[in-house]
């Protein structure tokens, strides 16, 4: 190791929405045990004909984080961001007022937005006119609404933002973050995504290109299966995942607990093809370079990564052949766990964050379930049906890449605080 700041910043809290369960006791179980989210949508659901299978986070009573009206009108991923950034703060013991000046602490909480939102008023107004429109639509569905409602709700009054960059978006909004913070912009940052794909348009275009999987409707939980011979597509999920980064030395002030060290990230875009990864994992070879780079760290000294694995052909490939080209032939435990919870576009890379710094907390490293034959052209050191212990990890490391390109890898390692969360 060449010398590390990654104590500089740390993650106080974490809080998740996922199909495998809500908190990190629940979604850590789930990877280490094999425990799937993945089933059949049920008959007569927005799904039903659209997907084979799908991750289906759990229900969430909207009037549960919105008062009055507005309540029955958000879409569902603004119901799941402000459950996941409530969960986090608390969390994170930070009362915003109370435990940072409401213009030190700001919002990064990326999306889709509400798509399924828009298609039913789009049909309302097809069926009623133009006075069947809700006057709620907008900031039911937009984009940036996750983030604006959980300032709304916290009173968090500093910079604010949302990130468009699909799949990466989330893993984006922690490197977002990490930057603010190093840039005495903020002393804490609450950063995430949320997402509610769960819709038959937005399944129907994955699947008319080819890019669900597809024959798995009798064994629904084998459906997502990364680096696995036998992959051919993946499975979309819902879910929401939330980070509250914080400054060190306002954490110490504080007295709270870290979870992990923001070492370095490292942000690239393949400039290849708007929905295929660079054959070579060229882009994305080098965006985990950046983010070594930024930690002031060796490819040797990551323990673990947390690959993107989506269960694609092509992509599974290109990361194999990225990770290869940073590590060479011994690259460190590799494993992927949209195995269990399918594909929650951007909210993975938040939640895939959360599980690889538990896992460095444990030093136990979860599994990719279903990853019965390996390809081999996916030949990396593959954790393959039980959690794997590795008490003596220091950092590890965690990709998310996006349609259009985008790249995103982060690092994690030790917490700087006084005080460590307990395992």
């Amino acid at each position: 190791m060449t010398g590390a700041r990654g104590s500089d910043v740390v993650i106080t809290g974490m809080g998740m929405v996922t199909p495998v369960g809500t908190s990190a006791a629940e979604v850590m179980a789930a990877m280490c045990e094999g425990r799937s989210g993945l089933r059949r949508p049920p008959a007569g659901s927005a799904l039903d004909g659209s997907a084979e299978v799908a991750g289906f986070g759990p229900p969430i009573d909207p009037g549960s984080v919105l008062a009055g009206p507005e309540a029955r009108v958000v879409d569902r991923y603004i119901v799941m961001a402000l459950r996941a950034a409530a969960d986090a703060l608390a969390d994170a013991g930070i009362e915003v007022g109370r435990d940072v000046d409401p213009y030190r602490i700001g919002v990064i909480l990326s999306g889709t937005g509400g798509l399924a939102t828009l298609e039913a008023q789009v049909v309302t107004r097809t069926q009623r006119g133009r006075l069947g429109v809700s006057p709620y639509l907008l900031p039911g569905m937009l984009p940036n609404m996750g983030a604006a409602r959980v300032a709304i709700r916290h009173g968090i009054r500093g910079y604010s933002s949302s990130i468009g960059t699909a799949c990466a978006a989330g893993a984006q909004s922690v490197g977002e973050g990490l930057r603010l913070l190093r840039a005495d912009e903020a002393d804490v940052v609450v950063c995430g995504c949320s997402e509610a794909p769960l819709f038959a348009t937005l399944a129907d275009t994955f699947s008319n290109a080819r890019a669900l999987a597809r024959g798995w409707a009798a064994e629904p939980a084998a459906a997502s299966r990364p680096f696995d011979r036998r992959r051919n597509g993946l499975v979309l999920g819902e879910g929401a995942g939330v980070l509250v980064l914080e400054r060190t030395a306002h954490a110490d002030a504080r007295d709270a607990a870290g979870y992990a060290a923001v070492m370095g990230w490292g942000a690239t875009n393949d400039a290849h093809h708007p929905t295929t990864p660079h054959p070579e994992g060229e882009g994305a070879a080098a965006c985990m370079r950046r983010a070594l780079a930024d930690a002031r760290l060796e490819p040797a000294d990551i323990g673990y990564v947390n690959a993107h694995g989506t269960s694609t052909k092509i992509g599974d490939r290109a990361e194999t052949l990225a990770i290869r080209r940073v590590f060479g032939a011994g690259s460190p435990p590799v494993s992927a766990t949209k195995a269990v919870t399918g594909h929650m576009l951007g909210a993975s890379g938040v939640v895939e964050c959360a599980v690889s710094v538990l896992a460095l907390r444990r030093g136990l490293l979860p599994p990719t379930h279903n990853l019965d034959d390996p390809d081999p052209a996916c030949d990396l050191d593959h954790i393959r049906k039980s959690p794997r212990p590795a008490a003596g990890i220091g950092q590890v490391m965690s990709n998310s890449f996006g349609f259009g390109g985008h790249n995103i890898s982060l690092v994690f390692g030790r917490p700087g605080t006084r005080h460590s969360r307990p395992l």
